[in-house]
């Protein structure tokens, strides 16, 4: 059986139609139904019940769906540790969303290479539904991001709260009611929360959903925006930002999500590392928050 028709089965299932999933593999949707007709016939069974609306898992697809993730992650365990550079005794994934990589996770690499320096270390970045299907699969042994999906076989633990602060390079600046804010989205909770503060805020003239984009644009050009107050520390304490008096602060988890397993020296050690590395970061918080809050 081949893993290449598992991984479009489990492709399938993740974005419920076999058009999402050729274009999620870049692929045609003939390759896709080419593939899982392959697959059935090896198995004798009918794994999807196509529609216009999609597919979905007849009773036997189900069935199968936990031994596709099983033979997944044992074919990605097998992969690594065949390739394995020498000089090293083990592997460890970790993958993140792309705002906590922004110092957080960065420093937890030097955390593990120090720590650790003869674990070959694999890294990705990703939203949380990418990442979540990613865990599951044994694509990945750590996940940190903000929406996590319960699952029976991962841990999710809570590994700090993210503070986002509205800063501005203007000293009397009037954010967010002023020409140079930008609008960051930051998800649908900040979204939220962002439009229960400021109900009469219009349309701002610019938007984007990567933080680093928009808090580079503002250092170069001026202007003003809600970024974790992790990240722009540094730029308050040179000067180049000044953080807006008396705005709202808004809170959101950052999660920590992994396999429950006991024997994984390796992935022990990377965790310790990934709590020791938010405490650090979160330490100088003023005051604890809680979710989507404000002050």
């Amino acid at each position: 059986m081949e893993i290449l028709l598992i991984r479009t089965f489990s492709e399938v299932i993740a974005t419920g139609s076999f058009v999402a999933a050729a274009e999620r593999l870049n692929v045609t949707q003939s390759t896709v139904s080419m593939r899982i007709r392959a697959l059935e016939e090896q198995l004798g069974c009918l794994l999807f019940l196509r529609s216009k609306a999609g597919a979905r898992l007849t009773p036997a697809g189900t069935q199968f769906q936990r031994y596709a993730r099983g033979i997944i992650r044992i074919w990605e365990q097998a992969r690594l540790e065949v390739a394995l550079p020498p000089g090293y005794r083990g592997q460890l994934r970790l993958g993140g969303q792309f705002t906590l990589w922004d110092g957080l996770l960065l420093k937890w690499l030097h955390w593990m290479r120090t720590a650790a320096p003869d674990i070959a270390l694999r890294t990705e970045v990703g939203l949380s539904p990418g990442l979540m299907r990613q865990l599951l699969d044994g694509v990945l042994d750590i996940g940190v991001m903000y929406t996590p999906e319960s699952s029976a076989d991962l841990v999710v633990e809570r590994l700090f709260d993210e503070r986002f602060i509205l800063v501005s390079t203007i000293g009397t600046s009037t954010a967010p009611f002023e020409p140079g804010y930008v609008y960051v989205d930051w998800g649908p909770e900040f979204q939220a929360a962002h439009a229960a503060q400021y109900p009469d805020l219009p349309m701002p003239g610019m938007s984007t959903s990567l933080g680093a984009l928009a808090l580079r644009y503002i250092l170069e050009n001026g202007g003003s925006g809600y970024f974790p107050e992790r990240v722009v520390r540094p730029f308050l304490q040179s000067g180049a930002l000044k953080r807006v008096a008396k705005a709202p602060v808004f809170g959101r988890a950052a999660y920590l999500v992994y396999p429950d397993v006991q024997d994984n020296a390796a992935l022990s050690i990377a965790l310790q590392g990934v709590r020791h590395v938010a405490a650090l970061e979160t330490e100088d918080q003023s005051t604890p928050l809680d979710l989507l809050s404000t002050e």
